[in-house]
């Protein structure tokens, strides 16, 4: 028989779920990332978490010239962006924004449009 989980247990594993962003179990640690020229540290994937503790993050944060962020500031209107491992180095999130794309380059379409074609992206959608 399999054990029940508690409410405790099922809210810690779909915290995990959301916060991997889809990572295999195998991928997820514990570390800090740059965010917004700040050091943020938690769970997720280690590609988006490089850096082991806060300590390390903040050295990295006053050598500025290895913040690809700071450096050349990839995400265009308004788009935030977090330094990761894996190439291009950098990831936009241009939720709330009105644009989507690598580097929040896109407007996003209106919901009545009915010559896009595709998937809606989810950095458009409005709740």
């Amino acid at each position: 028989m399999l054990p029940r989980l508690t409410l405790s247990t099922a809210l810690f594993l779909s915290t995990i779920v959301i916060l991997s962003e889809g990572c295999e179990l195998d991928q997820m640690r514990y570390g800090c990332r740059i965010y917004n020229a700040q050091c943020s540290c938690g769970y997720g994937c280690k590609s988006e978490y490089r850096y082991n503790n806060n300590d390390d993050c903040k050295l990295a944060l006053k050598g500025r010239r290895s913040d690809i962020c700071s450096r050349s500031k990839p995400c265009l209107n308004e788009g935030s962006c977090s330094q990761i491992s894996s190439e291009p180095g950098f990831k936009c999130r241009c939720e709330g924004t009105g644009f989507y794309g690598t580097y929040c380059e896109t407007r996003c379409p209106r919901a009545d449009n009915l010559l896009f074609q595709g998937q809606f992206p989810y950095e458009c959608v409005i709740i």
